[in-house]
């Protein structure tokens, strides 16, 4: 609850941002109607505000258009809105709406992949000064971007992949048999930019890597090509700001070996979700470990999926993070953090407490610099 300027109690207004020009556009409607359908109405009023793929922002969308799923059209009761940042208050509304009935105390973005999780939004909402879920615009870009994750990780000592990248320019001279040599076969091609395994494609014969490449550029004008690790695929939630928590480890076990976009959220067989992971405990302590190592190496605050695998050695191999971690039906962090305890609804606002707690703590920083000699 949060008081008013009569005094009174009222409910906190959240703004539900959703959808974007992102790829993961239709994921992201998804995960915006779970996180609507867990949150607390008693202590919260959610705001509906959509981004269609024109990149058109829609505020007050109903959540019958929400519940339709596929993409966000323009229409219905949802206005045209845009940010409107003012000195003492934090404002989100719609064009043309007095800003006292578009004040938001706080923005829970649920915008999977470019334009969204890479630091572009949370950009504007630091700019705008709207508390906000998730990370930060440095560690939302780190995270986002898969070959600067990964020369950090790797400088931090943490195990990752050994990977190669190719841009758009290098593919006519691209040395396929130098790849080959060095990363052999299988191999995994993914945009660097992307998440939901989006344009990624695993390449089990030297025919197959360059449609791959193709296929990747299609998404991003730098990709990367992975040494496929054998292993069990695990992940960890983790929650938090300046002391992060690990949850405990889940497993997948996608049905042709490869965890796709269709398998991650949209078809409930298309993976078996193992919660907790059949793993050792000195694996399982090892995994959450770099989690919350990985979470504090690239800067993130609020929440984190972080993806790895377990070799058959019993070394913990880090695949990658993602800072908006899905959050449909049958998405890896709720269900994680549901089976260590904490449901759904506490979850919700336990994130929304993080980002206001955030954001409390930024404004006490000096913007000015005073000289005392």
């Amino acid at each position: 609850m949060h008081d008013s300027k009569d005094g009174s109690q009222r409910k906190l207004r959240v703004g539900i941002l959703f959808g974007g020009k992102s790829a993961e556009h239709e994921v992201s409607l998804q995960s915006a109607k779970n996180v609507l359908h867990a949150l607390d109405t008693e202590k919260f009023e959610p705001v509906l505000i959509g981004i269609d793929k024109a990149g058109r922002w829609q505020f007050n969308v109903s959540q019958k258009s929400l519940e339709a799923g596929g993409e966000l059209a323009l229409g219905g009761s949802a206005t045209p809105a845009g940010l409107m940042p003012a000195d003492t208050e934090q404002y989100m509304g719609a064009v043309n709406q007095p800003l006292a009935d578009a004040a938001l105390d706080v923005v829970f973005p649920v915008l999977h992949g470019t334009m969204g999780e890479d630091g572009s939004i949370q950009g504007l909402l630091e700019l705008a000064s709207i508390p906000y879920v998730g990370a930060g615009i440095l560690s939302s870009a780190v995270g986002m971007d898969k070959d600067i994750m990964k020369r950090l990780l790797r400088d931090a000592g943490i195990a990752v992949a050994d990977y190669a990248v190719v841009r758009t320019a290098d593919l006519p001279d691209m040395e396929l048999e130098e790849l080959l040599e060095r990363l052999g076969l299988p191999l995994f091609v993914k945009p660097a930019n992307m998440g939901s395994s989006v344009g990624v494609s695993k390449v089990a014969t030297r025919g197959e890597l360059v449609p791959a490449v193709r296929e990747a550029l299609l998404f991003d004008t730098k990709v990367l090509i992975e040494r496929a690790i054998l292993g069990d695929e695990i992940e960890c939630a983790v929650l938090g700001n300046e002391d992060p928590q690990a949850s405990i480890i889940g497993r997948i076990i996608p049905p042709d070996g490869f965890y796709n976009y269709a398998a991650k959220y949209i078809d409930e067989q298309g993976a078996t979700l193992e919660i907790p992971a059949a793993i050792t405990p000195m694996v399982g302590e090892n995994a959450r470990r770099l989690a919350v190592q990985t979470f504090e190496v690239l800067g993130c605050e609020g929440m984190a999926r972080v993806d790895m695998f377990a070799a058959p050695d019993g070394q913990v191999i880090v695949n990658e993070i993602n800072t908006i971690p899905g959050f449909t039906k049958i998405s890896m962090y709720p269900k994680l953090w549901e089976a260590s305890g904490v449901p759904y609804t506490e979850l919700i606002t336990r994130l929304l407490g993080l980002a206001i707690e955030r954001f409390n703590r930024r404004q006490q920083l000096q913007t000015t610099y005073k000289d005392h000699l």
